[in-house]
This record gives structure tokens, sequence and C-alpha cells, in this order.
């Protein structure tokens, strides 16, 4: 039995690069470009494994990107099973800016995926024979899948006594916290257009999350909000913690890294508490990396030693 597994319908092929400055017109040379392997729940599942997890990926993928995607994760070691489409792959494109340290990031949709294609991936992992102890579903949903996968997906799982965990925005997130998760991680901009409300203030923000937990949409609530740190919610507990002091490399990734290390450390019964700050650690630690390099398993252990551990 796999104790975690990731599902990512839309995965990316990340591309990046820098330049000294970025302006229209001309062209811009740009320093050589590095390829990591991205989507949500693929960054998820690197980080579980290099924080020593048992975790086994699930994408869909086509074409010449999608099977370079699979031999980036086999180079990195990460069990992943890639569900062929027809469609091609999407890559994303991301631009760091040397003399600002401003990035520039831009994300494309991602191929049409066929019913057939997306009904077979829920067919796949219902035919799992033990199902995971968790199944984190994250990232957007390509074109022709629909708003409810997750929601099939969560039901379905559930009923087989997996825990569920969610990380991803506007009407897909909304439709699968009716069927009730174990952990969702919306960032603040996700949680103003689930609620539809302005959450100005951390009093709104402290209201709106913990009125989903009490609804029973989540049992934990973990608000990301980049520099300013994090928020962690649920019936019992309300812990808000700032970032880490950092020097910023790169922010692609860091709130996929904070799911990643607190989905790792639940899944070895640390306390909820202990989880959130192991995901404050590697946040952190990934925004050390250039591009999509995402954390290492020392500087995960090494800031949650400095700044946690009793």
């Amino acid at each position: 039995m796999t104790d975690i597994l990731t599902m990512t319908p839309n995965p990316a092929v990340d591309v990046a690069t820098s330049v000294d400055r970025v302006s229209d017109t001309r062209k811009l040379r740009c320093s050589a470009a590095r390829r990591d392997p991205g989507g949500g729940g693929i960054n998820v599942a690197r980080v579980i494994h290099r924080l020593g997890g048992d975790c086994l990926a699930i994408c869909l993928a086509g074409g010449a990107t999608g099977q370079l995607l699979q031999r980036l994760l086999e180079a990195e070691h990460v069990p992943a099973v890639c569900l062929g489409i027809a469609g091609e792959t999407r890559e994303n494109f991301s631009v760091s800016e040397s003399s600002t340290g401003l990035q520039f990031r831009f994300v494309l949709p991602g191929p049409s995926v066929a019913r057939k294609e997306w009904e077979r991936c829920i067919a796949y992992i219902q035919a799992i024979p033990e199902p995971p102890r968790y199944l984190v579903m994250s990232g957007s949903l390509p074109p022709g899948v629909p708003v409810d996968f997750y929601a099939i997906l969560a039901r379905e799982a559930r009923a087989r006594g997996t825990r569920i965990i969610v990380d991803t925005s506007g009407p897909a997130l909304a439709c699968v916290l009716k069927e009730g998760v174990s952990l969702v991680k919306p960032s603040l901009r996700e949680l103003r257009d689930l609620t539809g409300l302005p959450l100005a203030q951390e009093e709104e923000w402290r209201n709106a999350a913990l009125g989903i937990v009490e609804r029973g949409q989540a049992e934990i609530l973990v608000l990301t909000l980049g520099p300013l740190g994090a928020l962690l919610v649920t019936r019992d507990v309300m812990l808000r913690t700032p970032a880490l002091p950092t020097l910023v490399s790169s922010a692609i990734g860091a709130g996929d890294s904070f799911l990643a290390a607190m989905v790792w450390a639940l899944n070895r019964n640390a306390s909820v508490t202990e989880s959130f700050h192991y995901g404050l650690a590697a946040a952190s630690a990934t925004l050390l990396s250039a591009g999509t390099g995402l954390c290492q398993q020392e500087e995960v252990n090494r800031r949650y030693q400095e700044h946690f551990s009793d």
C-alpha cells in the first residue's frame, strides 16, 4: 500500500530562466533554462519523496512534453504513473529579472482532455487494491475536465477510508468542499474568491476559515499568506505564524512544498501544529531554490530545528 497518492490532472514542464531586465519589443538574451517536472500534485510528490515519504504521483500526460515530464520524474526517482492523453502536456515559463529580483510567471491552460481520458484516471484510482492513507488533489483542471472531478475522486476515496487533501481554486474548490475534506490549503486570494468577501482584515480571515471548518467542509484549513506567513484553523486550534526569514531566489512551488511537508508529517502521526510548522519550514526552504528546484530535506530539517524545536 502506498501511504500518499497525489493527483495532478494538469501537470507541466516548468521552464525557468533569467534576464537582466524584462522589456517589450526587443530581444531579451536569457540565461540557460532549467526544466523541472511541475504542477501542484507533482511538486507535492517531489517534496514528499525528498523527505523520505512513501508517495506515488499520478497525472495525465501526453505528447513530447509529457514524455519529457516522465523522464524528469524518473531522473528524480519519484514514483509516478503518467496516464496517457492525446493532447500535449503544457509548459509553464518563468523569468527572473536579475536587476530587480522580480519574477514573471507565464502559466498556460493545458491540453483539452477527453471524457474517456479523465474517466480512465478515476477508474485507475478506484482500482488500486489497497487505498492510500492520503489522497492529495492539487492544481488546476485542464480544459475538458469537469468542475466536479475532484469532488468525484473525494467521494470515492473517502468511502474507502482515505483522507482527502485539496489545493485548488475557483469552482473546483467550491465543489470539492461540499464533499468535506481532511485538509484544504487556500491562499488569501483563493479564500476571497471562495467566500465572495473582501477579507481585508485578519479577523475576517479567521472568521472565514473557521466558518469552513465549522460547516464540516474541512477538518483543517491552512491559509497561506506569502511573506505574511500562514494561519492554521481547526475546531480546536487557531494559530497564526509569521513567515520564516529567508532570502528569496524563487517563490515557485513554495505553497506546494508547504502542503507536501505538512502531509508528510501528518502521515508520520505528528500533531497538526507540528505538521504546520514543518510546512512553514519547507516553504521557506523552497524560496532558496532557483526556478522550481524546490526544497531539500537537510534545509527543511535545519529550519524546523532552528525555529520550532523545543
